[in-house]
């Protein structure tokens, strides 16, 4: 043990160094900015609408903060994405773990099953954006789902040019990147739950319906908190993928894509407003993750 406290500064500064620099000194000099009438390449003077001499002449308090809050796209993209998200949570989770339970059950070939689920999410955002374009732009709409396909479903046509279709195109291009992901986390989970509980459930005469909702969803809580953390911070993060698959367009803008296109809404880049934007997002995001884990951790313990 002393050997590893000896050099543990050693290797750890670096690292730490570089998360300082990185992450935590950005994070201040935004929330700073965020009470600032910042205009990316100066500031602005509040009082006489000239060029500041400095940040503090620059200070506007909680004016961007009210601006951002009392911005219509702001709050649209908000009502967008927290929509989103409930389909993404309930989507991501029941196929992720619909595959790991699959997986479980097979002797052959699951190393390449596991592999084959697992790849989408080895592809970029911007990348599967576009992909995805296309299925629903050229296989969906005038393939497969069109008055003269294989089935007529109007639903399932133009997805992207719709604000309630698209939230469904998000839905699907997601849960086809995340479920593999997510299905390892679950797989981990099921191989850790002993199989003697199975076995007793068994004699008792159990049905396979009541050893899931007993035994399975129980030993499962711990992986249920890590999926569910991953995917609410993802889904509100998420942002290629909408560049990709709606630029945005038909009312379809995500807080991540509001965030970045406020400088361009506003005549003079309004970088003050979209920093108080992102801080609200990160509180909002932070809140609701914390709570979701505090809540599935107090399952685990009741389980």
């Amino acid at each position: 043990m002393k050997i590893y406290k000896k050099w543990f500064w050693i290797f750890a500064t670096p690292a730490v160094i570089l998360f300082f620099f990185v992450i935590v000194l950005p994070f201040i000099m935004g929330l700073a900015n965020s009470f600032l009438a910042w205009r990316r390449t100066y500031y602005l003077d509040p009082s006489t609408g000239m060029r500041a001499s400095s940040m503090l002449d620059s200070f506007v308090g909680l004016a961007n903060y009210k601006a951002a809050l009392k911005d219509e796209r702001f709050l649209r993209a908000l009502w967008y994405t927290v929509r989103y998200t409930l389909l993404a949570v309930v989507s991501v989770n029941a196929v992720s773990l619909f595959l790991a339970l699959l997986l479980t059950k097979i002797t052959r070939a699951a190393g390449f099953f596991r592999t084959t689920f697992f790849l989408p999410n080895m592809l970029g955002g911007l990348a599967l954006g576009f992909i995805w374009q296309i299925i629903f732009q050229a296989i969906f709409t005038d393939i497969l789902f069109s008055p003269n396909g294989i089935l007529h479903i109007e639903f399932l046509r133009y997805m992207t040019q719709d604000s309630v279709k698209a939230l469904f195109a998000l839905m699907l291009l997601n849960t086809w990147q995340t479920a593999g992901y997510m299905m390892i986390i679950y797989t981990a989970g099921l191989n850790n739950i002993p199989k003697d509980l199975y076995e007793a459930a068994s004699i008792d005469g159990a049905s396979s319906w009541r050893t899931f909702w007993k035994i399975t969803v129980p030993m499962l809580m711990p992986s249920f908190t890590v999926v569910f953390f991953m995917t609410l911070a993802n889904s509100f993060k998420l942002l290629d993928q909408n560049v990709a698959l709606t630029d945005g367009e038909f009312n379809t803008r995500m807080l991540a894509l509001q965030i970045l296109r406020t400088v361009k809404d506003t005549a003079q880049p309004d970088y003050g407003k979209a920093q108080a934007q992102a801080v609200l997002f990160f509180v909002l995001v932070a809140a609701i993750t914390l709570t979701q884990v505090s809540i599935t951790k107090k399952r685990e313990l009741e389980m």
